[in-house]
C-alpha cells in the first residue's frame, strides 16, 4: 500500500510479512513482494540507502531475515527529470577556465537538483554560465559535481566542466588528500570550546537510526560505518571567563569527506555549530543568557555557522597546484565580531 502522508515527493509501501516468508533475504521477499516495479538489484540499492524500516528501526543490509508479523516500510523517493536545464542565478567566480570552474558557494543555494530543489541549484546556474564551455560528462554536456557543501553552508567550491577533469578531481577527493595534491579547510563558530586548542576527532560515521536524513556517529563493525576524520585548530575563544569560553572560533581540516562531517564530530565532542538546526538542537536556550543584541541575534541565525574557507588541489591539466581562499560571508562575519566583544 501507498502512504500518502509520506515525505513530499516520495511513496511510501508498506508490507507485513507473513509466516510462510519467515527466513527469506529482505531484498529477495521485497523484490518479489513489489515485482515488476522495482528489480532486486534496485531493492538492494533503497536498503543500503536506508531506505527501508522494520517496525521503524532502519534496516541496511540485503540479506537480513525477514521477521513474520513485522511491519516493513520501504520509501521510493520521487523521480529525478532526466537532465536540469540552465538558469540565470548569479554567481561568484573565483577562477574559470577550459577544465574547471572554482566558485564561491552562499549559504542558501542548494548544489544539486534533487527532491524538492529540481530548480534553482548550483548545477542549474553553472548550465546556464558555461553554456557550450561544457564539453560533457560521461557524454553529456553538465557540470562534474566531485564534492559538495550543504545548502546553508557557504564557501570554495570546485566543478569540472570535461571528463578529464572530473575523472582527476573524483580521484583526489576519493584519496582524501592523502597524497598531499588536495587541501580543505573551514571555519565554524561552535558552542564553548575544545580544551585543547587542536586534536583530531576519528569517529565513524553512518546514518542516524531515529532519523535517515541524518548522520550520527556509529560503531566501526556497523554495516553502514563509513571512517571519518576531522582535525580541528581552536583560532578564538569568546567571553569573560577564558577558562570556559561562551563559544570559538574553530578551524577543521578534513581528512576524509563525509556528508555532515564537521556538524557530527562537533556536536560529538560537545561543541555544536551555533545555528545548526540538526546537530545543535539541544543548544538553542543558551541564546537566552547571552547579552542583548547578540542573544537575539544568534537566536535569529537561521543557519550552521560553517563556511569553506580554503580548498587546494592540482590542476588536472597543468599539474599546477591550485589554491583559493574565500573570506566569511557578512551574516557569519557579523556574529563572530559580536561574539569577539564579550
Amino acid at each position: 500500500m501507498s502512504d500518502p502522508d509520506s515525505e513530499a515527493g516520495a511513496e511510501l509501501k508498506e508490507l507485513v510479512a507473513a509466516g510462510e516468508d519467515e527466513g527469506k533475504r529482505l531484498d529477495q521477499w521485497l523484490a518479489a513482494s513489489l515485482a515488476p516495479a522495482l528489480s532486486r538489484s534496485r531493492v538492494q540499492a533503497l536498503i543500503r540507502a536506508g531506505a527501508v524500516t522494520a517496525d521503524g528501526a532502519i534496516l541496511m543490509e540485503p540479506k537480513a531475515k525477514v521477521v513474520p508479523g513485522r511491519r516493513y516500510l520501504l520509501t521510493l523517493p520521487e523521480p529525478e527529470p532526466p537532465e536540469p536545464e540552465g538558469e540565470a542565478i548569479a554567481l561568484d567566480i573565483l577562477h574559470e577556465d577550459s577544465e574547471l570552474i572554482v566558485i564561491n558557494k552562499p549559504a542558501g543555494l542548494v548544489v544539486h537538483p534533487g527532491a524538492g530543489n529540481w530548480t534553482g541549484t548550483l548545477v542549474n546556474a553553472l548550465i546556464h554560465h558555461c553554456g557550450d564551455t561544457l564539453s560533457g560528462i560521461g557524454g553529456v554536456k553538465r557540470p562534474g559535481i566531485v564534492h559538495r557543501l550543504d545548502r546553508e553552508t557557504s564557501g570554495v567550491m570546485v566543478v569540472a566542466k570535461t571528463d578529464r577533469a572530473h575523472r582527476a578531481l573524483a580521484e583526489a577527493f576519493a584519496d582524501h588528500g592523502r597524497n598531499g595534491d588536495l587541501e580543505r579547510a573551514y571555519v565554524a563558530l561552535v558552542w564553548g570550546a575544545p580544551k585543547r586548542l587542536s586534536g583530531k576527532i576519528d569517529a565513524p560515521l553512518g546514518r542516524d537510526p531515529k532519523d535517515r536524513t541524518q548522520r550520527a556517529v556509529v560503531p566501526a563493525g556497523r554495516v553502514d560505518a563509513r571512517q571519518a576524520i576531522t582535525h580541528y585548530a581552536v583560532l578564538s575563544r569568546y567571553g569573560p571567563r577564558k577558562d570556559d569560553p561562551v563559544a570559538s572560533l574553530v578551524e577543521c581540516r578534513l581528512e576524509t569527506g563525509r556528508t555532515h562531517q564537521i556538524r557530527v564530530h562537533m556536536a560529538h565532542v560537545g561543541h555544536p555549530l551555533i545555528g545548526d538546526p540538526a546537530y545543535g538542537r539541544a543548544y538553542r536556550t543558551k541564546a537566552n543568557r547571552l547579552p542583548q543584541p547578540l542573544g537575539d541575534m544568534v537566536a535569529a541565525f537561521p543557519r550552521q555557522a560553517l563556511h569553506a574557507r580554503l580548498l587546494a588541489f592540482r590542476h588536472p591539466a597543468t599539474g599546477k597546484i591550485m589554491r583559493f581562499e574565500a573570506p566569511m560571508p557578512p551574516d557569519l562575519a557579523e556574529l563572530v565580531a559580536k561574539f569577539a566583544v564579550l
